[in-house]
């Protein structure tokens, strides 16, 4: 089975930006970092990659300029158990980026997230067509996604 790794392509920041990310998801480490040599194309011992774990996941960190930014055409979702995990996600990965709307945000490097607490596939599932439409409007008011007033929307 082939393994897939997601590959960022920053401009100049990739080492910074591992650290930064490792510092933010628990059981994660930056795992080797290869440079430029004379062949470039960046300056000679510049970083050129970055490979790094985020609780299991591999991906790979490119210092390969400023042609290609970020989008939100892809986005990494981080699955959260609790509020407390909803609201450390959001503080960290909004510190120095910007929120959106619906649990999306982006991280001072542009990349985008979806801080999404694992209550709302099961609170937009919900058999009753009334209830799950009533999440949905509570929802789409929300930048940070607030599983108590989710709950509250269904149940009212």
């Amino acid at each position: 089975m082939p393994k897939i790794t997601p590959f960022l392509w920053f401009n100049d920041e990739a080492e910074e930006a591992a650290n930064f990310y490792v510092s933010v998801f628990r059981n994660s480490k930056v795992k080797a970092v290869t440079r430029y040599g004379d062949a470039g194309p960046g300056p000679k011992g510049s970083v050129m990659t970055v490979s790094l774990e985020l609780d299991g996941q591999e991906f790979t960190a490119l210092n390969g300029g400023p042609q290609f930014p970020f989008t939100e055409a892809v986005s990494f979702v981080v699955h959260c158990e609790t509020q407390q995990d909803v609201d450390a996600y959001w503080e960290k990965l909004t510190d120095g980026g910007g929120a959106s709307q619906c649990g999306w945000l982006k991280d001072k490097y542009g990349l985008s997230w979806q801080i999404v607490p694992k209550a709302l596939p099961r609170l937009l599932q919900q058999s009753d067509p009334k209830k799950a439409q009533r999440v949905v409007q509570a929802l789409m008011q929300m930048t940070k996604i607030d599983i108590a007033q989710l709950e509250q929307a269904a149940a009212s």
